[in-house]
């Protein structure tokens, strides 16, 4: 089929002065894309003065012969995501490309967090994504085509020790991500998610060294660019990716029982939760209208089977 390639796409990258953000900015340039490179330059925890990060990415991309701007805007607010999708147009003509990458850390155990730390990383990681996303979607509209990554993580799929605050925003990305495919498909607009395994700064110290050595930010970068180009042929979806892994993250629902329907009580659910539980024939549902439907479907099926004398049956779904 031939390379992928992005001449004539305009991209985005949020994050992108260092780490995974500067391998997928570097990749998309070196690939024919022309990318505005955005970070504002702080510490790890958002904190500090800005620096000059997406300047220096930007003149890498220029001097290895590609076309690149910088921008510094804090895209947790929504005037600094609309001035980045403004300077988009206003150097390249239009936005083709959206990856939403910036983020922070701030762990701390719950009982000791500062409620000001939970609500920054939900502002930078989440509502920095829809900021962005909603500053570049009426154009992807208008032009029948948008490709959107918005970065996960499987601490936020799975839950990790001090990090209720970003583990909430990953979380909280995926539900988004999944409600805005449904909507960009009629569109032309591609949205999926990426769960990076990267050796980058935010996860120094929590990978040991040698597993560290083997995941280098470009591993992850291949997934991005993929999910960014016209050939992706997938939307809504979650791919976990790092040190040549990649996998498909889902959300399923097990095939379920159903519950005696004359008197439901909180021991028939302590007697069928562990059948309810069993995750052998589970499913990861496209859609919520697919998940009900299901649900529906099992719920006549189990009345259809029910003697009709039998006041208090226990049937499980067949």
């Amino acid at each position: 089929m031939g390379a992928i390639g992005f001449e004539g796409r305009v991209a985005i990258v949020t994050g992108a002065g260092g780490g995974l953000g500067r391998s997928h900015a570097m990749l998309l340039a070196a690939r024919g894309a022309r990318v505005v490179v955005n970070d504002l330059g702080t510490s790890v925890d958002g904190r500090g003065q800005p620096s000059r990060m997406a300047e220096q990415v930007a003149a890498e991309i220029c001097a290895a012969g590609g076309m690149a701007v910088a921008n510094g805007d804090d895209v947790a607010t929504p005037a600094g995501a609309a001035r980045l999708a403004e300077q988009a147009i206003d150097a390249f003509g239009r936005v083709d490309i959206l990856i939403n990458n910036a983020g922070i850390l701030r762990d701390k155990t719950f009982a000791k967090m500062d409620l000001a730390d939970f609500h920054r990383v939900l502002e930078v990681h989440l509502l920095g994504t829809v900021y962005c996303t909603k500053a570049v979607w009426a154009g992807m509209v208008e032009q029948g085509h948008g490709r959107i990554v918005v970065t996960t993580s499987s601490s936020g799929l799975y839950g990790h020790f001090g990090q209720t605050n970003y583990d909430t925003a990953k979380l909280g990305l995926v539900g988004f991500m999944k409600a805005l495919a449904q909507e960009g498909r009629r569109h032309g607009i591609a949205v999926n998610a990426i769960g990076p395994l990267a050796a980058t700064r935010m996860s120094d110290g929590v990978l040991d060294a040698e597993v560290f050595r083997r995941m280098p930010p470009e591993h992850v970068s291949a997934v991005v660019a993929y999910l960014a180009s016209d050939r992706c042929g997938v939307s809504g979806e979650v791919l976990v990716a790092g040190g040549g892994y990649l996998a498909r993250a889902a959300v399923v629902e097990s095939h379920g029982v159903v519950l005696p329907a004359d008197h439901p009580s909180p021991e028939a659910v302590e007697a069928a939760l562990a059948q309810a539980s069993d995750l052998s024939r589970a499913v990861a549902y496209p859609d919520l209208t697919s998940a009900f439907a299901a649900a529906a479907e099992r719920l006549k099926a189990a009345h259809r089977d029910r003697a009709p004398e039998d006041s208090v049956p226990a049937a499980s779904v067949p």
